[in-house]
């Protein structure tokens, strides 16, 4: 089930969110890593413009997404304004990955952006995130290299992607 996410869960979000990114931290230095949990703790918060969504399995938070709406400036490196909603932070459960909860948030995403008349989505993820990258594609995200950007000064991309609904 894929429901709006409670002001009460906040803690539970932020412990489901860093037990999802854990086993990436090996693939990045420690900078990198601290920019991350600096995101995930930052989205915990559910600043203006942002949504967040759960899936939950037998009453167990098992992922979870964040959409912005548009005008939003919060995943953007650049701070500019987006003229799209973007989808920020999909974290599955580890244990749950791989049974379609990643999927089902996305297209939960999906859904309310064409229900609010949204044209089109963008999401950006880490170039280490591969199996999400595979799934942006099989749902027909394209990837805008144009909008990829280096948050840091190293040799990590976050890569923009695109879809049209």
């Amino acid at each position: 089930m894929i429901r709006e996410a409670k002001k009460n869960e906040v803690h539970l979000l932020k412990e489901q969110r860093f037990a999802a990114y854990q086993s990436f931290q090996k693939e990045l230095s420690s900078k990198q890593w601290e920019r991350l949990e600096s995101n995930l703790a930052f989205a915990s918060n559910s600043p203006s413009g942002m949504e967040v969504f759960v899936a939950e399995i037998g009453w167990e938070i098992v992922g979870s997404v964040a959409l912005l709406s548009s005008g939003s400036t919060i995943c953007t490196e650049k701070q500019k304004l987006s003229e799209y909603p973007e989808i920020c932070l999909l974290a599955v459960t580890p244990e749950f990955r791989s049974r379609g909860v990643g999927k089902a948030l996305i297209e939960h995403c999906i859904d309310m952006s064409k229900i609010r008349k949204q044209q089109s989505i963008r999401l950006y993820t880490g170039c280490f995130m591969k199996n999400a990258i595979d799934l942006y594609e099989k749902m027909g995200f394209t990837h805008v290299a144009s909008l990829d950007f280096k948050p840091l000064d190293d040799d990590f991309t976050v890569s923009a992607f695109h879809l049209d609904i």
